[in-house]
């Protein structure tokens, strides 16, 4: 039989508070050994046994995105600089963009368009990349899960157009796709 109700006689050293040293249920002893046993067991089969991890996990999840939408990652690789893309283009420019870069393209709260000095890159990629991820930390939205691929690539394609116009440069990308 344990002894219960054991006085310790700390009593002197914390302002006549008495301490009993009482040993624990046996229902909780045996709950705590259980969860040793068994986060022993499930660490073994998570690692070793069930071949399990987050990396596996992410790839998974990875991959499943990829084939649920297919065109959002292709569409950032191809940008096709067509009248109909432009025309297009202008439209969404006007409705979403007209805002920071102005009407005439040439700045406002974002940066002048029709010039050659882009701060994250110039070529139509870099357009397209800037326009579909943005630059969150310069106040520029992200604007590829607002608009979509196609209208993204279609703004892209008059931003690319427009600014080849303005500096008297060839349209990149004007007879093939990129």
């Amino acid at each position: 039989m344990k002894e219960r109700d054991q006085i310790l006689g700390h009593g002197a050293e914390a302002d006549g508070i008495e301490e009993y040293d009482n040993p624990l249920p046996d229902w909780w002893v045996g709950l705590f050994l259980f969860t040793i046993v068994w986060a022993l067991i499930y660490g073994v089969h998570y690692h070793f046994v069930g071949h399990r991890s987050q990396v596996k996990a992410l790839v998974a999840e990875v991959s499943e995105a990829k084939k649920r939408w297919p065109q959002a990652a292709a569409a950032t690789q191809h940008l096709a600089i067509t009248p109909e893309a432009i025309q297009a283009g202008s439209a969404i420019f006007t409705a979403n963009c007209v805002a920071c870069h102005g009407a005439d393209m040439k700045g406002g709260i974002g940066p002048n368009l029709l010039d050659t000095i882009w701060i994250h890159g110039g070529k139509p990629e870099e357009i397209l990349h800037t326009i579909t991820f943005g630059v969150p930390e310069k106040g520029m939205l992200t604007w590829g899960p607002i608009l979509g691929p196609e209208k993204v690539a279609q703004v892209s394609a008059y931003v690319v157009a427009r600014n080849a116009e303005a500096t008297g440069q060839p349209v990149p990308g004007a007879a093939e796709s990129h």
